[in-house]
Order: C-alpha cells, then sequence, then structure tokens
C-alpha cells in the first residue's frame, strides 16, 4: 500500500501534538520519516490568545519540529462530536494524507475534545477505507493507530515508550512557540498544574518518570490495542534488573 506519510499526528487543538507525542515527532523527522500534523479544530474557544495567534503559534511549532506539513479541519472547538460528518470530515484527511501510522489522545481526558477526537480518529480511519464510502480518493486505512498516553493517571501501562532523550529539548522549544496558552502556566491540556513548578518541569518530570521505566533519561509512552510483535527472544530489550 502507497503511504504518502510514515506518521500523522492527529489532535484537537494546536499545542497537544507538542504536549503529548512532541519528542516522538521530532525522533522520527531525525531517522528521515515522513511526518505531518492535523490539528482538528482552531482552538478558537480557549480562554487565552485567538485563533490568528495560535495559528502562527502553530506554525512556528511544525518547523521547530521539522514536519513536513502543518494542517487544519477546521472543526468547531469545544464543538467535537463522534458523529458521521465529522468522522467524514477526519476520513477525508486521511485518504489525502495516507499515512502509515496515526497517533492521537488516550480515550479519556480533561477536556471534551480530547476524548472524542481519539473516537473520531479511530472510526475516521476504518471509514477511510470503505470503497463505496462518499470520500474522494482511493481508500486508505492506516495501519496502526497509537494513543498517547502522557499525564494520563487512568491509563494503562504502556504498550511501549520511545525514548526521546536526545529530543527532549526539541519538544520543549516547539512547545515554547505556544508563548499565548502556557506563559506562565505550570499546566496545560492533560498536564495537571504542579503549584509553583513551572511546565517545562513538569514535563521534564514525567517523561524522566516514562524514561526510567526503559532505562533512559526521558520517554513518551503510547498504546495501541493490539499487542506489539517482538522480533525475537534474543533481541529483546530493557533490563529486567
Amino acid at each position: 500500500m502507497n503511504h504518502a506519510l510514515d506518521v500523522l499526528a492527529v489532535f484537537a487543538h494546536p499545542d497537544d501534538a507538542e504536549l503529548l507525542c512532541g519528542g516522538a515527532l521530532a525522533l522520527s523527522v531525525a531517522l528521515g520519516e515522513r511526518v505531518a500534523i492535523l490539528d482538528l479544530t482552531r482552538g478558537e474557544m480557549g480562554s487565552r490568545g485567538t485563533q490568528e495567534i495560535r495559528a502562527r503559534e502553530a506554525e512556528a511549532a511544525a518547523r521547530v519540529l521539522g514536519v513536513e506539513g502543518r494542517f487544519n479541519a477546521d472543526l468547531p472547538d469545544a464543538g467535537l462530536q463522534n458523529t458521521l460528518s465529522q468522522r467524514m470530515e477526519v476520513a477525508g484527511h486521511l485518504r489525502r494524507l495516507r499515512p502509515r501510522v496515526v497517533v492521537t489522545h488516550w480515550l479519556e481526558g480533561r477536556h471534551p475534545d480530547h476524548r472524542e477526537t481519539a473516537r473520531l480518529v479511530v472510526d475516521g480511519a476504518f471509514l477511510a477505507g470503505l470503497r463505496k464510502a462518499d470520500l474522494a480518493g482511493e481508500p486508505h486505512r492506516p495501519l496502526k493507530v497509537v494513543h498517547a498516553l502522557s499525564f494520563r493517571e487512568d491509563a494503562p501501562p504502556p504498550s511501549f515508550i520511545v525514548d526521546v532523550s536526545d529530543h527532549i529539548d526539541r519538544k520543549l522549544e516547539a512547545m515554547a512557540c505556544f508563548e499565548s496558552q502556557w506563559t506562565g502556566s505550570s499546566g496545560a491540556g492533560e498536564a495537571f498544574p504542579g503549584g509553583d513548578r513551572p511546565l517545562p518541569d513538569q514535563v521534564r518530570a514525567q517523561l524522566a518518570h516514562y524514561g526510567s521505566r526503559i532505562r533512559v533519561r526521558y520517554g513518551e509512552p503510547f498504546w495501541t490495542r493490539e499487542a506489539i510483535r517482538a522480533e525475537s527472544l534474543g533481541r529483546l530489550d530493557v533490563s529486567t534488573f
């Protein structure tokens, strides 16, 4: 199957991708993988800034991460619902961008848009592969949908953790592009406020926890419904002791 992209991050709002999987996206770019971001809304209902400011910040963050493109589905902020029309919109973008792997929100979230996005992506990905669906373009279904688990206390153990130790600074630089949203804040999105601890410190603490689970400095956790295949017993890593 022809894949135009290796990885597509599909998240509810501009800044969600940076917070939840920015390190893994930067790693994929460094490995030569074709990566893009699809924001479903423009964040127009946010308490801080405007959608025009967030659009400029989103483009700046995309340049920092080095992704090939950043797109927007123009669905309503605080109005995402897993309806047929919104599933069709997501499916249309998936047909056009043809990603091999899609990464999105965990199934639950503080913001209703986050949990709705998770379902929209899974159901939209299935719909995009139906030959008789009333959509432009050739049918396309991603190989895998992956859910980002960072900051979720209700999530199961991760299916895998990506070592982002060499890309933590780029992730934080991309996050810092959203000055209107996060300046002076100790919490954002799925990251609960941590008293007077700045948000970058919050992020480092969270990623250090997951990094320790795979014996590295920093890691980002992900979950898939299906089991992850190991190449062989002899090639397993992460020490038991």
